[in-house]
Formats: C-alpha cells, sequence, structure tokens
C-alpha cells in the first residue's frame, strides 16, 4: 500500500487521513558524507581526485537496500533523514551534475517508500567541505574563489584528518587530531572565510564576481541549483517530506567585531567560548596571507565549567598563505583592511556587523532569505514540500532564533546533543557538567531535566512564530564508544545482552523519555551501514562513532536485531499515528510500561497506530484503556496495534509486557 502524504499543519504533520503523524526516524548515514567506497577519513588522500569521485553507494549499495531498510523498519522506524552532499551531485565542475548518482539516489528514495519510510532530504554538510575538515561542499569552489586547499593543513587554517593524522603510528588517539576536533574548523581561517561570503558575500565585498554573479550569490546560487537537480529526480514520490535547508551551518564572522577575539561570554556572543584557538577576525586574515599571529588559546576548566584562556600560540607558524598565486585577499580588496608592513590595520571594524549603519540581523537578513531561496528552488518540483529549516548549532545558546519570515510549511528542524556525552565519550550522570552550558547534574533525575529544558528551546522557537510550526530534532545521539569503547571489549570477550550497552542504553533512554514529554518528533544519529568497532574508523568519518548498527555485532543473519547497539534504548513504544490528538506519551525501560493520552476523534477515518516492539515485549503484552471506548486491533508481525475511536473523548491506554 503506498504511503499516505504527509503535510504540515500549523504546529503538527497530518497524514491524508487526517491523523497527527509522530515521526521517529534516523539519519542514513554517517558515511554518506564521503566517496564510496574508500572515501573514509582513515584512509590517506590529498584531495586530488575530487572532481572524479562517486557516491554511489552511499548509504549503501543497492543490492543491500532491502537488509538494511528492512531492519530498520523492524526497529519501528517511519522516517529517514536521507544524506547527501553538494559533492556527490555536483563535484565535477560547476554545473556538472552526476547524472548516474542522482539515478542511484532517487532509486533509494523509492526503495525506502515501500519500506513505509517518509523522507527528509538532507544536503548535508560539516564545517563545509572534505577539503577543509568536514564534508559538504566539492572541491571547485575553493579554486572558485582562489583558495588553495592544499596548504589549509601547513597554514594552519584548517584540522583535516587524512593531514593531522599519523597513520603511520599504531595509536587511534593522537594529540594532533584530539575527539570531536574537527568542530574547530568552525572558527579557523578557511571556514570563516568561506562562511561569510555565503552570508555577506553582497555586503562586505559588492565588487567581488564569479562568472559576472556576486560570490554570495555564486555561492548559494549553487548550491540551491545542486538542491533543485535532487528535488527533480524525485518529485513524484508521495514519501518525501521535504527538504533540509542545510545541515549546521557556520555563521563565519557575521555579527563579529573584525578585532574581536572570544574569550569569555560577551555582549556581542551570549555563549560560552569553545575549547581551542581564539582568534579575531583580523587575525584569520592575516594568517590567511601567510603572516604568523599569536592568537589566544582556550581549555576547558572544571570548576568553571567551560573553556577559559591558558596561554597564547602562534596560527600559521609556517607563515603559508592559502591563496592561490594571482588571487588575493578579498576583505582587503574591499577595504575592511590594510596592511602596514607586517601589521594589519582595521579599517571598517563593524564591516560584518552593520548594514547602512543598522546591526545585521542573522535571523533576518541571512537565515530568512536563504530558506526562501531554499523554498523556491525545491517547490518548483513539488508545491507541497516541507522546509525543515536549520539555523547555526551555536545560536540558540547565542541569542539567535528563526527569522520572523519563514516559507510557509517549515519545520524547526534544529539538532540536540549532550554535548559533554560527544565530545568525551563518556555518559556519567552522578557527576555531569555540560561543557557549553555549565549545567551540572548529579543523578539520573536531574540530567533528564536538563535534556527537556535544552529541548524546549526547539519548542519555544517554534512556539514564537507567527505561523506556527512543527519541531523535528534532526540530530541527537551519542558515541558508542562510551569509555575507550569498552562495550566492544566486552563483545569481543563474548558478552551479549542489555548489560553490554547499559550506558549507552541509559543514556538513549533519558533522549527519548525527554521526546516522549515534549512529544517531539526526531531522527536519531545515525544508522552507518559500514560502521566499524576500529576506533580509527566508526562511521567512517572523523572518528565518529555514533552507528546504532555496525556488521561488528552481527552474530547470525536470523535474528531481526543482528547488527544493532543498544537496541533497547532507542527501540521502544510510540504512538505513530493518532485518530485525534496525541495528548501524553510515556514509557518506562524499568518497568516495560506504556502509557499515552489520546483525544479520540471518530470522524477521522483511519485508526490509531502504535508501534510495540517485540524486544521491549518479549513475552506478549496486554493492553487496558481508560476513558472514551475503543476498538484495538493486535497485529503482531507488524509489531503494531490499531486503536479504532468509538466516540469523541479522552483515551488513556496502558500497555504492560505479560511476564
Amino acid at each position: 500500500m503506498p504511503l499516505s502524504q504527509v503535510r504540515v499543519a500549523g504546529s503538527m504533520f497530518l497524514d491524508g487521513e487526517g491523523r497527527q503523524v509522530m515521526l521517529r526516524g534516523v539519519n542514513l548515514g554517517g558515511d554518506s558524507k564521503l566517496p564510496y567506497p574508500n572515501g573514509g577519513t582513515h584512509i590517506p588522500t590529498d584531495f586530488s581526485d575530487h572532481r572524479s569521485v562517486s557516491f554511489i553507494g552511499r548509504p549503501f549499495p543497492l543490492a543491500e537496500a532491502d537488509e538494511h531498510l528492512g531492519r530498520l523498519r523492524h526497529w519501528g522506524f517511519n522516517c529517514l533523514r536521507l544524506l547527501t552532499t553538494w559533492e556527490a551531485i555536483e563535484h565535477a565542475g560547476p554545473g556538472q551534475y552526476d547524472e548516474e548518482y542522482l539515478d542511484y539516489f532517487a532509486q533509494v528514495c523509492e526503495r525506502a517508500g515501500d519500506y513505509g519510510f517518509y523522507i527528509i532530504i538532507d544536503l548535508h554538510q560539516d564545517v563545509w567541505s572534505r577539503m577543509s575538515g568536514g564534508d559538504g561542499a566539492p572541491g571547485w569552489v575553493f579554486d572558485a574563489l582562489g583558495m588553495d586547499f592544499t596548504k589549509f593543513h601547513d597554514a594552519g587554517a584548517a584540522l583535516v584528518m587524512q593531514h593531522a593524522f599519523d597513520f603511520s603510528n599504531p595509536n587511534p588517539r593522537q594529540p594532533a587530531y584530539p575527539q570531536m576536533a574537527w568542530t574547530s574548523n568552525y572558527w579557523l581561517p578557511a571556514n570563516a572565510i568561506v562562511w561569510t561570503l555565503f552570508w555577506l558575500g553582497q555586503l562586505a565585498t559588492p565588487e567581488w564576481k564569479i562568472s559576472g554573479t556576486n560570490v554570495q550569490r555564486f555561492l548559494q546560487g549553487h548550491y540551491t541549483a545542486a538542491m533543485a537537480e535532487v528535488a527533480r529526480r524525485v518529485a513524484h514520490l508521495p514519501n518525501i517530506l521535504g527538504f533540509d535547508t542545510m545541515n549546521e551551518p557556520g555563521i563565519g564572522w557575521v555579527g563579529t567585531r573584525l578585532t574581536y577575539r572570544h574569550l569569555t561570554p560577551s555582549f556581542e556572543k551570549l555563549a560560552p567560548p569553545m575549547p581551542g584557538l581564539a582568534p579575531s577576525p583580523l587575525d584569520s586574515l592575516v594568517a590567511a596571507r601567510g603572516i604568523p599571529v599569536r592568537v589566544p588559546r582556550l581549555a576547558h576548566h572544571a570548576g568553571l565549567g567551560r573553556a577559559v584562556p591558558v596561554d597564547d600560540q602562534v596560527l600559521n607558524p609556517n607563515g603559508v598563505s592559502i591563496w592561490k598565486p594571482g588571487a588575493c585577499c578579498p576583505f582587503e580588496k574591499a577595504g575592511v583592511y590594510e596592511m602596514r608592513g607586517d601589521q594589519p590595520v582595521a579599517l571598517r571594524e563593524n564591516a560584518f556587523r552593520t548594514i547602512d549603519g543598522q546591526m545585521v540581523n542573522i535571523a533576518d537578513d541571512c537565515f530568512g532569505p536563504f530558506f526562501r531561496q531554499v523554498a523556491g528552488a525545491v517547490r518548483a518540483w513539488n508545491k507541497d514540500w516541507a522546509i525543515f529549516a536549520e539555523i547555526d548549532p551555536r545560536g540558540f545558546h547565542d541569542g539567535r532564533s528563526y527569522p520572523n519570515q519563514l516559507p510557509e510549511a517549515t519545520v524547526v528542524a534544529g539538532h540536540w546533543y549532550d554535548i559533554t556525552s560527544l565530545a568525551t565519550a563518556s555518559f556519567e550522570p552522578s557527576d555531569h557538567v555540560d561543557l557549553l552550558t555549565g549545567e551540572r547534574a548529579r543523578n539520573r533525575w536531574e540530567l533528564g531535566r536538563i535534556y527537556v529544558r535544552q529541548l524546549r528551546l526547539l519548542n519555544a522557537a517554534a512556539a514564537a512564530l507567527q505561523q506556527g510550526a512543527p519541531v523535528l530534532v534532526g540530530e541527537f545521539g551519542l558515541p558508542f564508544n562510551l569509555d575507550d569503547g569498552a562495550s566492544y571489549a566486552a563483545w569481543a570477550r563474548g558478552e551479549r545482552g542489555p548489560e553490554v550497552w547499559r550506558k549507552q542504553n541509559d543514556a538513549l533512554d533519558l533522549m527519548y523519555d525527554a521526546l516522549d514529554e515534549l512529544l517531539l518528533c526526531g531522527t536519531q544519529w545515525n544508522y552507518t551501514a559500514s560502521n566499524s568497532n576500529d576506533p580509527r574508523i566508526g562511521d567512517g568519518w572523523n572518528q565518529e562513532d555514533l552507528s546504532i548498527f555496525s556488521r561488528d555485532q552481527m552474530d547470525g543473519l536470523n535474528d531481526p536485531n543482528a547488527g544493532g547497539r543498544a537496541v533497547e534504548g532507542f527501540c521502544r513504544p510510540y504512538v505513530r499515528k493518532t485518530q485525534g490528538r496525541l495528548m501524553m506519551m510515556r514509557f518506562s525501560r524499568s518497568t516495560r510500561i506504556f502509557r499515552c493520552v489520546l483525544m479520540g476523534d471518530p470522524s477521522v477515518p483511519a485508526p490509531t497506530e502504535i508501534y510495540v516492539p517485540q524486544v521491549q515485549y518479549p513475552n506478549g503484552f496486554i493492553i487496558e484503556n481508560m476513558g472514551a471506548p475503543c476498538a484495538v486491533r493486535v497485529n503482531v508481525a507488524d509489531q503494531r496495534i490499531d486503536v479504532r475511536s468509538m466516540a469523541h473523548g479522552m483515551a488513556q491506554l496502558v500497555i504492560r509486557p505479560l511476564v
């Protein structure tokens, strides 16, 4: 049976029958950021083949589609945030689209629909590009900007694993490439320059044109044109919900004074600084042109719960310029600063802060027009698609939110992580300090309250919008290699069962409890078909290891949970579709009791659907109803309960395990 099309209706999703839809899914997949089959960051490369790579086979070869999609369906997911990248689509050169890859990607979308999955298409990026330490943009973009990505490492302009990591060293954890170090690229010169041009090119460098177009329009135009090529290929598929605007966009120096160094929370930047170097925009511009610059270095202070300055370090000690021969710094050319000998002089301190004397509002001046451009590009192919809008990851902590003017059917699709667990690969509810906010927890309950408070920021952002909007947490999750891969060591010793994944189960339990309490949709990060327990590899990208699946955890093909990690933590009951409105939903993993409150509406022609996983109820279950009358039908094979409301009114359903 074809999927019923889902649409945005105010603050919720509704299907074709008028049922409220709860989207619970997973990101597919972590290695889709990289070329197939040998594009992983654990494989050395100089990126010289960037125009001839192929992403066909990401997230998996089509021959494996039934296996992976069947497993995900068994685990109860009904939605996939499906990754692609600008590079995957347009790597060969401007306007040269990989038609074979687009054919492949459309087939993956169609096969996912056959298995009952709704699709959010995500043109993914992290710190701009593979060549600048992440993924996303094709290499030719740097050529067009006059930037030599082969010099980024020597110039300290980007931290790229393939250059920083010593592959001859058997130690998988190396000081030159610390855990989660890739995020520091957002405020290093290569990223900061490109993101500033992406958002403020017309303002800061109005005369700079590429192929007759201002640099900002050139960058945004090619990005959205690549997105439109994907839209063209999948416009006929009913399971496509819409497109993500851009994954975790950087903001460069937008809103920052030219000489500002972020060393402590301030009026200009409310969020605490992160560990690492803290160059000003001017420091970075000078370093990028090949002049060594001494800048502050910050490290985490356990007592304060945030990063503080500890010493100075020279940025670009080798004096290497990242500009190609014949290219020059566009901001110097635009009169933002000038060099007097080896000394920079700021000429326009507020070049990145003001427009015609008014403070730049990144939400309304940058994000808003970009969201509308994305909507126009994809809705030229299907006017009903939703726009899953993201602002920069630190935006809420810096006092930013969504634009006042948003396209119709916009979804607030921000991300949320336990930053401490993510950065340290540990989970200790009894001694927890949030590395971003400084919030402290001394037990599981307190940590759960922190999770709920942080997720409420997304709810508040949606509630503040005049038009209203649903919330879908586009990413959340945790590393599975907690405590230096203790679970993998236990697995290698032959241990099995939930105790192997006790900490991961506990963490996921708190995360899903928070989603349930706030009735939030969400897509967990991630499912990577090629994942490995090897700490050099993990998800295949910058040593991250957040996949809920690995072939290293497969004991037998007959077990539908084979390959799963901490399945009991994420595979849990929830109300997928409600014949009326969902009022409350709670699950206790300790008792295996699930409760939900439904406001039934018999005028809606299709029943409520509740996913009831066998992994939580291996011996079966009983159902109790307190409230308005309902007819209940159990579908054991599909792990589903259908509940048909017989009258208007509130029904409270309780599902208890049989022992």
